[in-house]
């Protein structure tokens, strides 16, 4: 089943590479949407594709890579829109 996973990841995630490796991963996993920094030091994810797919994402994303420090991920799942035709960094 297709669904959507937003997540917004706090900690020591920017200026580590996470949103490089981030789109790595969801590229492996097949998964569609995108990484941005946001204002407050944290990032944000949408990313569709199938939900065993997602929760594998979701897993990655609560370590991320080497040099990531994790503090907090909030997540929630929506409905699949098929907007998006590949995971990009913004």
């Amino acid at each position: 089943m297709i669904k959507r996973l937003h997540l917004k990841i706090s900690g020591q995630v920017q200026g580590v590479s996470f949103r490089f490796y981030a789109q790595q991963e969801a590229q492996e996993l097949n998964l569609t949407g995108f990484i941005r920094n946001l204002n407050d030091s944290s990032v944000e994810i949408v990313a569709e594709g199938e939900e065993e797919n997602l929760k594998k994402f979701l897993a990655w994303s609560k370590k991320g890579p080497e040099l990531a420090n994790i503090e907090r991920v909030e997540f929630n799942w929506d409905k699949a829109t098929g907007e998006f035709s590949n995971f990009e960094i913004k």
